[in-house]
């Protein structure tokens, strides 16, 4: 099959997404910047591919269900989204600044934070969360609503009484946002967060949509 491309595609930050002629994005699917859709993949009914400061790669056969978010950024460090060949992304879920391997399974409202590495057949089940820098080794099974952290992996249920602490060892913030706060100082945490994020996303003013009045 050779699919028109669709979806709203928006130059950001001087780049435009670029899908090659035999995948398929649908109408309501957003690419944002240096997106690049390989052959046969498919992004599904509002997905959204932002690419930030960085990149988003989608590999041959890829599958992007519908609402997923991919979003990429550059603010702690280039944190690109590469997903390789024949990887299935479910309904809802979120991937940010990590890479995942070949054949992986990315189950409805599962999550994966920054700079985290899925290995070549894994599977992150449905609700479960991958946190920062974890790395999960090849055909790992991260199971329903848990909470996958750390190199070498190690999961934690989400009434684990040690949670709280090890998701605070993880430095999330400076992973994430370059924000350097104690654990415990939410405030000045959250407020540095948000300025950081205030400052990234101001510079979609200046984006362009490179289809307008698409109808898919």
């Amino acid at each position: 099959m050779i699919a028109e491309t669709q979806g709203i595609r928006i130059r950001h930050r001087g780049h435009e997404p670029q899908v090659h002629p035999t995948a398929y994005v649908a109408p309501t699917a957003t690419l944002v910047g240096d997106v690049r859709v390989g052959p046969r993949a498919r992004v599904m009914y509002g997905a959204v591919l932002d690419a930030e400061g960085s990149r988003i790669e989608v590999g041959e056969a890829a599958v992007i269900c519908e609402n997923a978010v991919l979003r990429g950024s550059a603010v702690a460090g280039d944190q690109p989204v590469l997903v390789d060949d024949h990887v299935f992304v479910g309904p809802h879920a979120t991937l940010l600044g990590c890479e995942v391997g070949r054949c992986v399974y990315v189950a409805t409202t599962a999550t994966v934070l920054q700079s985290a590495r899925l290995g070549a057949g894994s599977v992150v089940a449905v609700g479960a969360l991958v946190h920062a820098r974890t790395v999960l080794p090849d055909e790992y099974f991260v199971p329903p609503h848990t909470v996958a952290l750390d190199a070498p992996v190690r999961l934690l249920a989400p009434g684990d009484p040690g949670l709280a602490e090890a998701i605070g060892r993880v430095g999330f913030a400076h992973v994430a946002f370059g924000v350097d706060t104690e654990w415990t100082d939410r405030i000045n945490r959250y407020e540095h967060i948000a300025e950081v994020r205030v400052a990234e996303f101001g510079t979609h003013a200046d984006d362009q949509v490179m289809n307008p009045g698409n109808p898919g």
